[in-house]
């Protein structure tokens, strides 16, 4: 006789290298559910025979043929787990989902085409159908409040819940394949303390759902919760990686435009002036030496753009005395290179503690500011004002310019080349900071940036809606 326990330990070491500690730990949550309906399947006696003289071996071979036939439904349906913990791609997964479900609902191997089941998963405060089995075209765009019924009963226990008649259901009777079954059930996918979305089952039999089926359902729907977050974050880390490149790409394209307009421009003019400067020495050599002196001034002056440019690349006074050192040396460059007043209000010893790396970010919020404001305000002066409160940080840029309309400019970015507000966007978000940004016309403008200190000061940060 085939040992199950055995045949189920090397199907799990197998698949364990590909999956992980996690997956088999899965595996055999799945598989015992699967195991307990074998043995209870297999304890009674094989159909009846006309013959009443059947040898003993007859019943053996019987037992062990169906038993082998079971085995190897059950090597597949983990097989096909392992595969759905290895993938990374979010609609596989939803499909692969209920691939699962159904196989492993089956007895005979094939597909039950009465079985009607649906991932649903939200969006803002509603369900959607992300994935289904069954449905119709009308019932995939259907979307649920799950304010009643047998959704609102698994959203707010967070527990498994079955429906018999689901056709009366104020919610699900809006499906047109749920009026064909007798039963349904739904499964929460649970995430931490909140919800994911929930997995709906439904059959024309009212007694399809037995303890078993519903035991082994509940598995694939935690193995199911953990593909999609895997897949969720991979997919969130591709569009981070993708959104960094953006970043990249638009600082690339201001330091060609900064070189273009500044130093490029410069050492143009120098050479135009030094070759008017050679030929003026043998017709008037007190003008040439006017010349060269202008041409003197303009390379001093073509100098400071490039340390300018050179320290917002790289203050390397930042990372040898921090951030409010490199504050201040920035507002000293404002007034010598551009004849800006930029007034920093930090006290002494106020991010010491920082990391370097987020004090770059600060750094770069500020800097982007000023020069907007540069740029932009017609301001005499800006401030900058960094004060502690609490574990946050709260980072001011005010200056008395000539402000501007913020909802207007936001929403005409797709067609204007600069990228201030959104670079000023991005840089908070990477100090999982929130940004407002406040301007009247003629009353100038306020960029506040709302920056935690510690995790727990982020997760209140955000969960309170600070930012909205």
């Amino acid at each position: 006789m085939i040992d199950i326990v055995q045949v189920l330990s090397c199907i799990t070491i197998e698949a364990g290298p590909r999956v992980g500690l996690v997956a088999d730990l899965g595996l055999m949550l799945l598989a015992l559910p699967i195991l307990g309906w074998l043995r209870d399947r297999f304890r009674g006696k094989p159909p009846k025979d006309n013959s009443s003289e059947e040898p003993e071996r007859s019943m053996s071979s019987y037992r062990e043929r169906a038993l082998e036939q079971q085995l190897e439904r059950l090597r597949s349906l983990l097989r096909m787990i392992a595969s759905l913990n290895a993938t990374l791609n979010y609609e596989r997964v939803l499909e692969m989902t209920l691939d699962l479900a159904a196989s492993a609902l089956s007895e005979s191997g094939s597909v039950d085409n009465r079985l009607v089941c649906a991932l649903m998963l939200f969006t803002e405060d509603r369900l959607y159908v992300a994935s289904a089995r069954g449905l119709t075209p009308s019932d995939m765009r259907a979307e649920f409040a799950g304010e009643r019924g047998v959704i609102e009963e698994a959203l707010a226990s967070g527990d498994v819940s079955i429906c018999q008649n689901p056709s009366t259901d104020p919610e699900l009777r809006r499906l047109v394949a749920i009026h064909s079954c007798d039963v349904a059930v739904c499964i929460p996918l649970v995430v931490g303390l909140g919800i994911y979305g929930l997995l709906l089952f439904g059959h024309p039999e009212p007694g399809f759902i037995t303890d078993e089926r519903l035991e082994l359902l509940q598995a694939i729907a935690q193995q199911a919760r953990v593909a999609l977050q895997n897949a969720q974050l991979y997919s969130d880390l591709e569009q981070e990686k993708e959104r960094i490149a953006e970043i990249h790409e638009e600082e690339r394209r201001k330091l060609a435009r900064n070189l273009h307009d500044g130093p490029t421009q410069s050492i143009g003019a120098i050479a135009m002036r030094v070759n008017f400067a050679r030929r003026l020495i043998t017709r008037d050599v007190d003008a040439a030496a006017e010349e060269l002196f202008k041409i003197e001034e303009l390379a001093r002056r073509t100098t400071k753009e490039i340390r300018q440019m050179l320290f917002t690349l790289r203050p390397l006074i930042l990372e040898s005395e921090g951030l409010i050192a490199a504050l201040e040396q920035l507002s000293e460059k404002m007034l010598e290179n551009h004849d800006q007043n930029v007034i920093i209000q930090a006290p002494l010893g106020l991010v010491e503690e920082m990391e370097v790396g987020k004090q770059g970010v600060i750094f770069f919020i500020v800097e982007e500011a000023v020069n907007n404001a540069r740029k932009h305000a017609q301001a005499d002066h800006i401030w900058v004002r960094l004060k502690p409160s609490g574990d946050l940080l709260e980072l001011e840029v005010e200056d008395d310019g000539v402000g501007f309309d913020v909802s207007a400019v936001e929403s005409g970015y797709d067609q204007r080349g600069s990228m201030g507000m959104v670079n000023l966007r991005e840089r908070a978000e990477l100090v999982n900071g929130v940004l407002r940004i406040a301007s009247t016309m003629g009353r100038g403008t306020r960029v506040s940036v709302t920056i935690p200190l510690t995790i727990e000061a982020a997760e209140r940060l955000h969960q309170s809606g600070f930012g909205g």
